[in-house]
């Protein structure tokens, strides 16, 4: 018997109640076109084996609001850096991770000019209901402060395709606009449409209006108060040609446009998450925290990092979409279901496990070294 979750579909591109007929669609979408999807999107993206984290402190060279709940920060090195203040180079979609004076870490994608190597530019936006970071962020992270920086890394690279099609909901405008500028300057053929609630919300609406006049045509600003909820349909319509598609912003966008991909006349679909993915295929099985005999449950439709966090509040995590390794565990015991992009085959086979994708079989338990 097939006990997968169902797939959940949200009411509109922001997960409110609506019906209508692009909701049908998303109901009727089948089986052959998710193949087609699979076949056509990107394949997951794992860093190099090599890849060894680098981490450096920053300082807070400013600070600015860039609209309602969204700031933005500046970061360089401090005074004196035997670099020079140099930084690493960066390529759009990249982003670096800051470890916040509460210890807390959290991923940002840049937002700033790659040519820029004497600073990166973050922009986060306060998340009322979120775990804290963002609200750090704003209320406690000033100008003159040092804050710790991995990276940058990058799990959303831009292939710079000659026809492109950017998308970008809400905050998701930051790993889209440096896209949007390489793709200008490499004279590609290129869209981009940004969506939100309303202008006030929307970040960095200044700068996309001198890119729109710099490119006549090419930039579309969409507040849902003046527009309407757009369908990812008609937004992938909007595609220059038979190209690639770049995407990021909340989740039911995200889950949208994938759906209705199949129907497009793009090429390959791109995709960055604000959020881990839902779990659409999970089985029940059990945690069991080292010697302690303490059994945790871990239902179908949570992740193994859900649930371990309830019962160890201090375990660390970040990105919860299994490429950064934040919150990696070793597994004592037991067959562990790997679903990450991170952890090499040496560090699978010597029991590393990344909780917040990775899974067991249906009933198995696994033992924990925590």
């Amino acid at each position: 018997m097939d006990t997968s979750t169902p797939v959940t579909r949200p009411p509109d591109l922001y997960g409110r109640p609506r019906s209508d007929s692009f909701m049908r669609k998303l109901a009727a979408f089948s089986d052959n076109a998710a193949t087609r999807l699979a076949r056509r999107s990107t394949p997951p993206r794992r860093p190099p084996a090599t890849e060894m984290p680098v981490i450096r402190e920053l300082v807070v060279a400013a600070k600015h609001q860039e609209a309602e709940d969204v700031v933005s920060l500046r970061l360089a090195a401090p005074d004196g850096a035997s670099d020079g203040g140099m930084l690493p180079p960066w390529q759009p979609g990249a982003h670096i991770e800051l470890r916040l004076p509460s210890g807390r870490k959290r991923q940002y994608s840049l937002c700033g000019d790659p040519a820029d190597r004497y600073g990166y530019r973050i922009a986060v936006r306060r998340i009322a209901d979120g775990g804290g970071g963002s609200a750090e962020v704003h209320d406690a992270l000033g100008e003159g402060m040092r804050v710790a920086v991995t990276g940058p890394r990058n799990a959303f690279p831009f292939a710079a395709e000659a026809s492109i099609l950017l998308i970008a909901g809400g905050i998701g405008i930051t790993p889209i606009l440096p896209m949007a500028r390489e793709a200008a300057r490499r004279g590609l053929d290129w869209k981009l449409v940004h969506t939100g609630r309303s202008r006030d919300s929307m970040p960095f609406t200044a700068e996309l209006a001198e890119l729109a006049a710099a490119a006549p045509g090419r930039v579309s600003i969409r507040p849902d108060d003046e527009s309407g909820v757009p369908e990812a349909a008609e937004l992938l319509s909007l595609s220059p040609a038979a190209g690639a598609v770049y995407c990021c912003g909340p989740a039911p966008m995200i889950d949208g446009v994938r759906s209705a991909f199949g129907d497009s006349r793009a090429s390959a679909l791109h995709f960055e998450r604000f959020a881990p993915a839902p779990i659409t295929d999970g089985r029940p099985f059990e945690l069991q925290l080292g010697d302690t005999g303490r059994v945790l449950p871990v239902p179908y439709d949570r992740s193994a990092l859900d649930v371990l966090h309830e019962a160890l509040p201090d375990l660390p995590f970040s990105c919860r979409q299994g490429f950064c390794g934040t919150c990696r565990v070793r597994v004592a015991h037991g067959h562990v279901d790997h679903r990450d992009r991170r952890l090499t085959a040496t560090e699978r086979a010597a029991g590393a496990m990344l909780p917040c994708v990775s899974r067991a079989p249906e009933g198995e338990r696994l033992v924990l070294e925590v």
